[in-house]
């Protein structure tokens, strides 16, 4: 089963925006098929997800640790208004976030989830 999550402090970046659950699911359903952006190494995957009267290049990036199988955490997100791209020391750390995402075990991601720190997007419409 393909589980999908956000980190808490891109869940607080998410309201910011006018990026919905809705649009990251349609976005890993596109990397499921190959549609990738950016390998960035490390687990780590670049996504441009197009918002309301934007296209895709003048829209959302988000970062993504994923083992492209069945789980995806969105743990960074920028606006390309707002900055070109991250540092290599920002890299440096996702790369270890990703690392540490992708070798939870189902009882680390549950406490994940109850501490708040993930937060679990619905695969089911509202």
């Amino acid at each position: 089963m393909t589980r999908l999550f956000k980190t808490r402090q891109f869940a607080n970046w998410m309201t910011k925006t006018e990026l919905t659950d809705e649009l990251l699911l349609t976005a890993v359903r596109e990397m499921e098929q190959g549609l990738v952006d950016a390998e960035l190494g490390g687990g780590v995957v670049k996504k441009r997800i197009a918002l309301k009267g934007k296209g895709k290049r003048g829209s959302t990036r988000t970062l993504i640790a994923t083992n492209k199988h069945n789980r995806w955490f969105f743990i960074f997100g920028f606006e390309k208004n707002e900055r070109a791209n991250i540092s290599d020391k920002e890299l440096k750390y996702l790369k270890q976030l990703a690392n540490s995402l992708l070798k939870s075990s189902d009882s680390d991601l549950l406490i994940a989830l109850e501490n708040k720190t993930l937060l679990e997007i619905s695969h089911e419409k509202n």
